[in-house]
């Protein structure tokens, strides 16, 4: 099987966003289109910084246009990522054992855990975003954060079995080594053409991000969920964030 394929990247663009994109027959390559994520997150990066242009030339101000931002982010992935925040936050921390964890994660509806993750998520990218978008300077953060967020997922797919025997995450499979390396080959090109020599401590504290993730998963769980690649997803864009508009 090859490691990259075109199709790949419209299979990400249908895991990792809610555009209209007609996805065919279902994809047999769902691990291994696990490379093109970063790209999925470069095309909302690119919808969102659009809608964010129109605000400013509006006469919007960074507050509002760092609304509109999100909120472009939001809608055009379903709150998918916002979703596997909240879910993991009420499961790790509202459940005593694995199997009760893993039941309140299932769970479809959101408790005080969840809430106020994504109180705190939206909080501080808003205010990250604010500040950057206030500097000048924000578009190649934008992109190198969507990207390299995203280059997080595949890594906690191949470093962690999954948690459990259903879920997209494990229908999804796992990845080979490669098709990781692909993935954050392509994150790192992308943010080091948005963000110059700054990708090398963005990327550190991706790193950092991830495995902290990873270790809270593996201890809390015994491995990963679809719903904890979307709370890497998040907190690693968090970090992100605070890290360039610091």
């Amino acid at each position: 099987m090859k490691l990259a394929e075109p199709q790949d990247i419209r299979t990400a663009l249908t895991l990792l966003t809610r555009l209209p994109i007609s996805a065919g027959a279902p994809s047999p390559r769902m691990a291994e289109a696990a490379w093109a994520f970063p790209l999925a997150g470069l095309v909302l990066a690119l919808l969102a910084g659009l809608i964010t242009s129109i605000a400013l030339w509006l006469g919007l101000s960074p507050a509002l246009s760092a609304v509109l931002l999100l909120a472009t982010l939001t809608v055009t992935t379903g709150a998918m990522h916002e979703d596997g925040l909240a879910d993991t936050a009420d499961g790790f921390w509202g459940g005593w054992d694995r199997e009760k964890r893993l039941a309140i994660m299932k769970d479809s509806h959101i408790g005080t855990y969840g809430v106020l993750a994504l109180i705190l998520s939206f909080a501080a990218r808003w205010a990250a975003l604010t500040a950057l978008i206030s500097q000048g300077n924000w578009l190649g953060p934008l992109i190198a954060t969507a990207c390299l967020s995203r280059a997080a997922m595949p890594v906690l797919m191949l470093a962690l079995p999954n948690a459990r025997e259903t879920g997209l995450s494990h229908h999804a499979g796992r990845p080979g080594r490669d098709t990781v390396l692909l993935g954050i080959a392509c994150a790192s090109l992308i943010a080091l053409l948005c963000t110059g020599a700054t990708v090398i401590t963005l990327a550190a504290i991706a790193a950092l991000t991830v495995a902290l993730v990873g270790s809270v998963a593996r201890a809390k769980i015994g491995g990963q969920t679809g719903d904890v690649l979307g709370a890497a997803q998040q907190i690693t864009e968090i970090t992100l964030l605070a890290a360039l508009a610091a």
